[in-house]
């Protein structure tokens, strides 16, 4: 039997197809790049970007080109395409570092690591190396997370709230010494005025989170993003009512955690623990 031919010769891989539906409607309508934007109310540049495939844009951005173009879910459907191929989590992830550095304030759950914000070197050397990392690669990536706690730690510092399952204070790292360096950061860290950390301990059962790492962006324009992520992928979530279930899920969290005074006591309490463990 003979190959089976393509019905068209576009593009079968989700994000070329994506490029070359905006370009090819764009073409239809006959618009410039810059009429495109000045009718969307968005940066034309940002059209461009999507139509040489830099970049997929957000869904709120493919909803409105659906209804410029008069074509009803098309383009968001391809754009759901493009965003849950693997190949775009380095994207993904640039895009939410980018939002990260500009957000006025952040909020976080974590279920079983330590967030990046707050990680010593030790800490994320131990992680990223468990995660296959290694060499020179493994020393920038650390670097680069060291490099992500300055904003916190100046003058005009966004406020950040990081909520940590009881679990990641109880998963040391191997170096008893290095594991009381990162207990002792976290306190530190929640000193300061613009940082709260909190501690949901594992007699409170199982609960809205209890399998999702998220944080979330407070950006200057208003509006709020979520990073969901797991060991080995991350969603930036933009659109609007799953950012708000997701932060309902948080809110239900934060009230079964524990004070940011009671949580400097258990962390304490783990350091206090950790040394009388003899290092390795």
């Amino acid at each position: 039997m003979p190959p089976r031919r393509a019905v068209t010769g576009r593009s079968q891989e989700p994000r070329q197809r994506f490029a070359e539906e905006l370009r090819l409607l764009r073409a239809q309508k006959g618009d410039s790049l810059r009429q495109l934007g000045e009718a969307l109310g968005w940066d034309w540049s940002l059209f461009g970007k999507m139509e040489s495939g830099q970049t997929i844009g957000g869904p709120e951005v493919a909803e409105a080109l659906d209804q410029y173009y008069g074509t009803p879910r098309l383009l968001l459907t391809l754009w759901e395409l493009a965003a849950a191929d693997p190949t775009q989590f380095r994207e993904r992830y640039r895009r939410y570092m980018t939002l990260e550095s500009e957000a006025l304030s952040m909020w976080h759950y974590g279920v079983s690591t330590v967030h990046g914000l707050l990680q010593t070197a030790s800490y994320a050397q131990e992680l990223l190396s468990a995660g296959g990392l290694g060499g020179e690669e493994l020393t920038r990536q650390v670097e680069a997370r060291i490099r992500r706690r300055a904003p916190l730690e100046g003058d005009d510092t966004p406020r950040f709230r990081t909520i940590l399952s009881e679990a990641v204070l109880r998963t040391p790292l191997k170096d008893a010494t290095e594991w009381r360096k990162q207990l002792e950061l976290l306190l530190a860290m929640g000193e300061r005025p613009n940082i709260k950390v909190q501690i949901v301990h594992h007699s409170v059962g199982l609960h809205a989170l209890s399998n999702t790492d998220a944080t979330f962006l407070r950006l200057r324009d208003g509006r709020t993003v979520a990073w969901v992520e797991t060991g080995y992928s991350g969603e930036l979530v933009e659109e609007t009512a799953a950012v708000e279930r997701l932060q309902l899920s948080y809110d239900l969290v934060r009230d079964l955690a524990l004070s940011p005074v009671e949580s400097r006591k258990f962390i304490r309490q783990m350091l206090e623990e950790a040394s009388c463990e003899p290092s390795t």
